[in-house]
């Protein structure tokens, strides 16, 4: 009797698939409808085996096979973990992943859960020796071939830029992208901000003082609608945003590829002279950080490590032994007294940096000490609110008072020159009270802006451990700005402490919200 064999044991097959952009994803029958029928139509072939599909799609559309960020994927291998895999069914091995490390790590975590693998069209058996070759040697092709689109793809790029054609991005102020696409088109109002925002730098000479202007005109960052339909961007200037639009040559009918500059098909907006008048205050300023730009040598922790026992800084430095250089933290004191004044006097730089770093771990590690810490920001918040209400009753009855006065000494007949002068005197206090309104009504705004969900918390800190290491070294120091608030190093007990910032967990997911917007 034909058939499935009695003897044959349940074999539960996943099928994945992948297509590295969203093309064609829209149509009734896709990219990865085919590659699922393929595989559903093998495993059918394979049901005398014992051979099932599992009802569950996993299927990652608009993915690159580079890496393994991928929903789907993770859920794929999230099940194989649990169990609920007996073996993975694709239509090509580069489906699976295009990376030979990546695919690496895919195999050995497959072969440890007893989990095999099928690529419908290249068939090989992953249990033999020979079998594991002919995929490693199908893997490598397949990374040589993502190699290559992607040097084909920068080649591209590289002869777009030095034509001057835009080639792509996110929008700026000042700019819209054109709908027939390949290059931008002036936005005149947004171009007049723009203009004026390059004025008001010149004339404060403060990225500062520049922010605080542009936050009283309610001017933002670009704001535009993204090939999804969803609302992007507008949100309010900070440091990073507004040194980026003050130095971004674009703005000067130029555009830049790595180190070159060449013309832009672009009219300029902000004439030359204008654009190097205020590069050169930045300069001047030390615009882009300062401290942190000559911090050479990848001390993340400048300014923030303290010497307890001294109760001053402790500085970076470093000494050179045959050609290789040991980095380390020194108590000022003991730098400029002597070794003896000071029972800290330095630590290894990487032993103290891993610590904080493990430190930060922690918190996305623990949701008791996460919640904590959001519960002492919101605390902090709550109370400058309450502050900043209290201010603004007594200011709003002050203005009542004032009009009030106002009032009264326009209903006096024959205003003498003493009433004369008290109302110029009340128009003064007026226009007083009513900035400081401004000021509070906005830093209410602010305040109450940069209180993030506790969900979104809680994704800012799982990112940080995969993110952290791809930072440069400039930006792994601005990440630790923003959640640590110091480290007190005492040399004499041996112990460190680290103080986090309150708010620093909230600004950091607000900013990586704003970045994956």
């Amino acid at each position: 009797m034909a058939g499935r064999r009695t003897d044959a044991p349940t074999i539960r097959c996943a099928t994945y698939t992948r297509k590295s952009t969203e093309e064609g994803l829209e149509q009734e029958f896709n990219s990865l409808d085919a590659q699922r029928e393929a595989g559903e139509a093998f495993i059918a072939s394979q049901k005398s085996e014992g051979w099932v599909c599992l009802p569950d799609r996993y299927d990652d559309g608009g993915y690159t096979g580079g890496n393994m960020e991928r929903p789907a994927f993770k859920r794929l291998m999230a099940d194989v973990e649990a169990g609920r895999i007996d073996c993975i069914v694709v239509y090509k091995v580069d489906r699976l992943s295009r990376s030979l490390l990546d695919f690496t790590r895919i195999m050995e975590a497959l072969e440890n859960r007893g989990v095999s693998f099928v690529s419908v069209t290249q068939q090989f058996n992953t249990t033999s020796s020979m079998g594991r070759l002919t995929l490693n040697i199908l893997l490598s092709f397949a990374q040589f071939e993502r190699e290559i689109i992607s040097e084909r793809t920068r080649d591209k790029i590289a002869a777009a830029r030095r034509k001057g054609k835009w080639s792509g991005g996110r929008p700026i102020l000042g700019f819209d992208v054109d709908p027939k696409g390949g290059r931008l088109l002036v936005n005149e109002a947004e171009a007049a901000h723009v203009r004026a925002i390059y004025e008001i730098y010149l004339d404060r000479e403060s990225l500062i003082a520049t922010i605080a202007e542009l936050d009283a005109r309610g001017w933002t960052n670009k704001q535009w609608t993204n090939k999804k339909g969803r609302e992007s961007g507008g949100s309010p200037f900070n440091k990073h945003s507004i040194y980026s639009l003050l130095t971004n040559v674009l703005y000067t009918g130029r555009l830049t590829y790595k180190d070159e500059i060449h013309a832009g098909e672009q009219p300029s907006i902000v004439d030359d002279e204008t654009f190097r008048r205020v590069r050169q205050i930045l300069k001047r300023n030390g615009s882009t950080g300062g401290a942190q730009v000559r911090n050479q040598f990848g001390a993340i922790l400048k300014g923030l490590i303290n010497c307890v026992p001294c109760g001053c800084a402790m500085v970076p430095t470093h000494t050179t032994k045959q050609d290789r250089r040991y980095r380390y933290y020194v108590c000022a004191k003991a730098q400029k007294r002597g070794w003896h004044n000071c029972p800290s006097k330095s630590i290894p730089a990487g032993e103290i940096e891993k610590f904080v770093v493990d430190q930060v771990r922690g918190i996305g590690h623990d949701p008791a000490l996460l919640a904590e810490t959001l519960g002492a920001a919101r605390a902090e918040a709550k109370a400058r609110i309450q502050e900043l209400e209290a201010e603004k009753s007594g200011l709003d009855r002050e203005m009542r008072r004032h009009n009030a006065q106002m009032r009264a000494l326009a209903g006096v007949a024959g205003t003498g020159g003493t009433a004369t002068d008290r109302m110029a005197d009340l128009l003064d206090r007026i226009r007083g009270v009513e900035q400081r309104l401004a000021v509070i009504r906005d830093e209410l705004a602010t305040v109450g802006r940069e209180l993030v969900d506790e969900k979104e918390a809680v994704r800012a800190m799982a990112a940080f451990d995969p993110v952290w290491e791809t930072l440069t070294l400039r930006e792994q120091a601005r990440v630790l700005r923003l959640l640590v608030q110091r480290v007190d190093y005492d040399g004499d007990k041996g112990t460190v402490s680290v103080t986090f910032h309150p708010t620093g967990i909230e600004t950091l997911s607000r900013e990586m919200a704003e970045e994956n917007a």
